[in-house]
């Protein structure tokens, strides 16, 4: 398994696509940061925090992460290099977990240069250091998992064809609804009571509410049960080839 891990990992770090991802990653939120003249602009909104940051990389992660992970198994399907990893000393456990830490592995390593952002409005804050540092370590915690269920999601997607676009569709249509879609479908008030519930069922309601630097378990429960959910669905998928 750990081998498999190096081996993904490697082709993600090596190759054009993990560089790409990495290098929008970073520009993207890097503009919005500090160039653009919008409300997330640190320079302009005068206030010690890098919140832009966590509001926009959710949204970025929907289409990066799908990136990411759309040849995980497509490419291997369309290869035929498939029946080969199947037949390696592993189970379809194993290989899932291997292929899922890698992703997870890489969203990790395109955070962490990022923390330059924090460090920059630590030496700009008046007083030196006035940062809510409780509050941005939270907002990391919750990015991470957050990118951990998307890895997750892209991961079934990808098992359940040989195509790398339709798996990216896939992937990016999931993410985004499971992130927004359970939110929007409670603002429209039709369910009464039960409209909180279904609030909670969406992974920006236990993301926002790690960003606010209380780490609560129902929020980690939370994450770790849907990324667990999708590495079994993406299981189940790879096991039916031998049905």
């Amino acid at each position: 398994m750990l081998t498999l891990f190096r081996k993904e990992l490697s082709s993600f770090l090596f190759s054009l696509i993990g560089f790409i991802v990495i290098t929008v990653f970073l520009l993207v939120i890097g503009l919005y940061l500090w160039v653009f003249p919008v409300d997330l602009n640190i320079l302009d909104y005068g206030y010690a925090n890098i919140n832009g940051l966590f509001i926009m990389a959710p949204w970025v992660f929907l289409f990066l992460i799908p990136a990411i992970t759309m040849r995980s198994f497509a490419e291997e399907r369309r290869s035929g290099t498939i029946e080969l990893l199947l037949t390696r000393p592993l189970t379809d456990l194993q290989i899932v977990m291997a292929k899922f830490l890698a992703g997870l592995s890489l969203v990790a390593i395109a955070l962490l240069p990022t923390l330059v952002f924090y460090i920059s409005v630590y030496q700009l804050g008046l007083p030196k250091g006035n940062i809510d540092t409780g509050g941005m370590w939270g907002s990391y915690i919750g990015l991470l998992f957050l990118g951990g269920a998307f890895v997750a999601i892209g991961l079934f997607c990808s098992s359940l064809t040989d195509n790398q676009i339709i798996s990216f569709i896939l992937a990016a249509i999931i993410s985004a609804f499971a992130y927004t879609g359970f939110e929007l479908l409670a603002s429209f008030r039709l369910f009464g009571p039960v409209d909180l519930f279904i609030q909670s069922l969406g992974i920006r309601d236990h993301y926002v509410s790690l960003s606010r630097g209380v780490v609560d378990t129902r929020d980690l429960l939370y994450f770790l049960s849907l990324i667990a959910l999708f590495l079994m669905l993406t299981k189940l998928s790879l096991e039916s080839r031998k049905w």
